[in-house]
């Protein structure tokens, strides 16, 4: 299974992240199966910010995994992100977080994402939706994974979007 993670800290956030699903759902090559609940975070390194709220999609596609971070950035943008500071405040950030067993390493990808296991505004989520999911580089299980962090500030928004 292919998992993204989604987050949004500008607008009227839980709208965006809905209108990010049915856009993806509305791509030819990809469907989404689930979702988690939407959480409530801190903003992660640049803190003087507005507060995000995050989920983790499950989803199937047709497309190779470069494809996919392309889709997705074309997406963002489509959808009104706009190029800012790193970390900075966002509409929409999609980032490509598991993707079964697959291990890539290049310039423009990591899989697994390369910090997905120190955020708890992704672990927390993806916990929930799909615990026994295997890092395949540590061969940990995100249950596993997420108990290992600091969820002070993690709060439950709203139900699954979809599920």
């Amino acid at each position: 299974m292919v998992y993204l993670s989604l987050g949004s800290n500008l607008g009227d956030r839980a709208k965006m992240l809905r209108q990010a699903i049915a856009t993806l759902n509305n791509l030819s090559q990809l469907r989404v199966l689930r979702s988690s609940a939407i959480y409530e975070t801190e903003p992660w390194d640049l803190t003087s910010q507005p507060k995000f709220l995050n989920i983790v999609v499950e989803i199937e596609t047709a497309l190779e995994p470069l494809e996919l971070l392309n889709t997705v950035k074309t997406m963002e943008l489509r959808l009104g992100r706009k190029v800012s500071r790193r970390w900075g405040p966002r509409c929409i950030d999609i980032d490509l977080v598991l993707w079964g067993a697959k291990v890539l390493h290049t310039s423009a990808l990591t899989l697994p994402h390369e910090r997905f296991r120190e955020r708890a505004f992704v672990l927390t989520p993806f916990a929930e939706l799909a615990p026994e999911a295997v890092d395949p580089e540590t061969g940990l299980t995100v249950a596993e994974l997420a108990g290992r962090l600091d969820t002070t500030g993690l709060v439950r928004f709203a139900d699954p979007i979809c599920s």
